[in-house]
């Protein structure tokens, strides 16, 4: 907390430009995990939206199996409809295929030169970060922010701004099997979300 208002304060004289959050993730399904750090983060760094990233194909680990781009548009937007400060990006989906963070925050700047770039990661994945694609010219392009996950420490050699969240475990592929199980996932995703999953038969098998 005290590392965000020293980082605030840095910004009181700075001329304003629009300041945009992106959370990325494969949001397989959304949940409110997602939710509540887009939501926190945009709140505790004064920013104007946070948007929601859905990947292609995700470039830092094994290809996985997921369910259709328009079912995950769709629940993404049942899950921010009344939340002003939240929005989705969907650069990625457009280009397809496999992007790398560096590429897409390029493509980002180009459209909108305007507007500075804070890219939202949990501590898994900065510990990761040495390895990331470009990651000395990536760190010129966006100012990383980075909430805690259990288990992993909250410090980098990298210029990352650490925003206190709360640690709410929940991962889509609890909820994924919890629906296999015919178990209702109460508290963890937004009811709406559910009930699209429900009407549209998703998840079904647990996968």
């Amino acid at each position: 907390m005290q590392q965000t208002l020293a980082w605030l304060q840095t910004q009181t004289h700075v001329k304003k430009r629009r300041q945009i959050g992106i959370l990325g993730g494969n949001f397989n399904p959304v949940h409110n995990g997602h939710l509540l750090i887009a939501d926190q983060v945009a709140q505790m760094l004064s920013l104007d939206k946070v948007n929601l990233m859905p990947e292609a194909v995700p470039p830092h680990r094994d290809t996985k199996r997921t369910i259709s781009v328009k079912h995950r548009l769709n629940m993404i937007e049942l899950a921010i409809k009344d939340n002003p400060r939240l929005g989705i990006e969907r650069i990625e989906l457009q280009f397809g295929g496999m992007n790398y963070t560096f590429d897409t925050i390029k493509k980002l700047k180009k459209k909108n030169p305007d507007v500075d770039y804070f890219f939202i990661i949990g501590g898994d994945m900065v510990e990761y970060l040495p390895q990331w694609y470009q990651v000395e010219e990536l760190m010129e392009l966006v100012q990383f922010v980075g909430v805690g996950r259990l288990g992993y420490p909250e410090k980098s050699s990298f210029p990352v701004i650490w925003v206190d969240v709360p640690k709410i475990e929940v991962s889509s592929t609890y909820i994924r099997r919890s629906i296999g199980f015919d178990s209702i996932p109460k508290y963890l995703m937004p009811d709406e979300v559910y009930q699209y999953i429900q009407e549209k038969g998703l998840y079904l098998n647990g996968k």
